[in-house]
């Protein structure tokens, strides 16, 4: 007898379908935002490093650690600085253990931080629209790789070249993110081998050319010493407090899975690589002028292998790209949107290759999206350390049904469906943060009259988790009375 058809509701629940929530490699996930049952839990934290790790063994590492030597710093102090801002992919590790925790996704838990209606708005602003502009970043950077690795093969140059390799690498990204978890797990656990492989022979060939005792001709001192050590920590750190999307990727792990298992597999998938290749940028820009990154890097590498290479960076942001739908078509789907999960990554998908194809046909446009995520520290500061905050105050306990109820009278409704203690603490955190940030786009006030010097990071993340906290105080919210008392 033939199984009936699967239907879907909101939550991407899957109903009359023969394997509900199927969660195996090979066959594309069924389970939405809805809880994980017990009986479904499966995998071990160490399984967390490979799918970290994939997406941050990354060009845009040695991009990063040259920039640190282009603006002043001396070797040893930009070496630092790499160690510092990757020290941030704690808080990533750390809110991650909200995944099994709960059963669900980070964009369904932070209902209990934003109440149920304010948790729309700060999802739709950093868990998709954020999420979005991402893909169309990372996207461009691969497909301006594959297109120059199509020229290299003699294929002609023209935009239908450039769709047809957007599309190509856009289509395949998307089809990781609609199979789902268990093929991301097994699937990143390969890619990281190769990727470290490929980019640890380009560290060799860096590291083999690099001046060790380098020093700038001119050293920095006083303020301008200081803003140079504050913007590098801010670019670095930018991209570990972009990634408030780890619980999503622990959430089929066992309720009783080790909390600091969880915490420290997530953060060192990311911070190993981070560290080593971002320091290998750095070393890069001793010798070489990275002030064109892909040209210097090549320089160095035999010809047969610069197409390796390219093949690796088209590679690894199809990871980082894939672990971003993923998330992004969840978050769709905990505003509201009455979609499926692969729908909705479709959806996500189609979004992000429209805005890929923009980037790159339309300079202007792509030069506009940089200038606006040079900034974008200012959100996902403040959301990840409210987020970090709640999980202490919670003591890492979460009722994955009860942040399902959306109802007034749920736990999560709060006064009016919001949670005010978390949305002015984001809210008000940002604005600190804002005020004290600097970039090629903005220069905050407070920035500003300090000449430049770039305290986003700090002001957004320790001023939003002390008012978050406070006010959770102040206004009575505190989980006590509400999720932890069903743990």
């Amino acid at each position: 007898m033939a199984s009936s058809p699967a239907r879907h509701d909101v939550a991407g629940r899957t109903h009359g379908a023969t394997t509900p929530g199927v969660d195996r490699a090979g066959q594309v996930e069924t389970r939405g935002i809805d809880c994980v049952p017990d009986a479904e839990r499966h995998g071990s934290p160490r399984e967390l490093f490979a799918l970290w790790a994939a997406p941050n063994v990354s060009y845009l590492s040695f991009v990063v650690g040259a920039t640190l030597v282009l603006i002043g710093l001396p070797l040893g102090e930009a070496l630092a600085v790499i160690v510092a801002g990757n020290l941030c992919w704690l808080l990533t590790g750390f809110i991650a253990i909200s995944g099994p925790a709960s059963g669900t996704t980070g964009s369904v838990v932070s209902r209990a931080i934003y109440g149920v209606l304010g948790n729309k708005a700060v999802v739709a602003l950093t868990g998709w629209l954020i999420s979005a502009l991402y893909l169309a970043l990372n996207w461009s950077a691969a497909s301006v790789a594959g297109i120059g690795l199509a020229g290299r093969i003699g294929l002609p140059d023209s935009a239908a070249l450039d769709t047809v390799v957007i599309c190509l690498i856009a289509g395949g990204t998307v089809l990781v993110a609609i199979y789902g978890h268990a093929t991301i797990v097994r699937l990143y656990a390969a890619l990281t081998v190769l990727l470290v492989l490929v980019f640890l022979v380009v560290s060799v060939l860096v590291v083999l050319r690099a001046d060790w005792s380098y020093a700038p001709a001119e050293p920095l001192t006083g303020l301008g010493h200081a803003v140079a050590l504050a913007t590098g920590f801010t670019l670095v750190a930018s991209a570990p407090l972009s990634y408030a999307n780890s619980p999503d990727l622990a959430r089929y792990l066992p309720r009783d899975t080790g909390r600091t298992a969880v915490t420290l597999w997530t953060a060192a998938g990311a911070f190993l690589p981070s560290v080593l290749f971002t320091g290998v940028g750095a070393l890069a820009a001793t010798t070489l002028d990275m002030s064109d990154p892909q040209g210097a890097l090549e320089s160095v590498m035999p010809g047969w292998f610069v197409p390796v290479f390219v093949i690796g960076v088209v590679l690894n942001t199809m990871a980082n790209n894939g672990m971003t739908a993923y998330s992004a078509g969840l978050s769709l789907q905990s505003i509201g949107v009455r979609l499926p999960r692969v729908a909705a990554v479709l959806v996500v998908g189609a979004i992000g290759t429209a805005m890929t194809l923009f980037a790159i046909l339309v300079f202007d446009f792509l030069t506009a999206v940089n200038a606006m995520m040079e900034l974008v520290v200012i959100v996902t500061g403040p959301s990840m350390a409210v987020y970090a905050t709640d999980v202490v105050l919670r003591r890492g306990r979460y009722d994955g049904a009860a942040l399902h109820d959306q109802s007034r009278t749920g736990p999560y409704w709060y006064r009016g469906g919001v949670n005010w203690a978390g949305v002015l603490a984001t809210v008000v955190g940002a604005a600190a943060a804002a005020l004290c940030a600097s970039s090629t786009f903005w220069a905050g006030p407070v920035s500003a009259g300090l000449s430049g010097l770039n305290l986003a990071v700090p002001v957004g993340v320790f001023g939003s988790s002390l008012l978050y906290w406070t006010l959770s105080r102040i206004l009575g919210t505190l989980p006590s009375t509400a999720a932890a008392a069903r743990d």
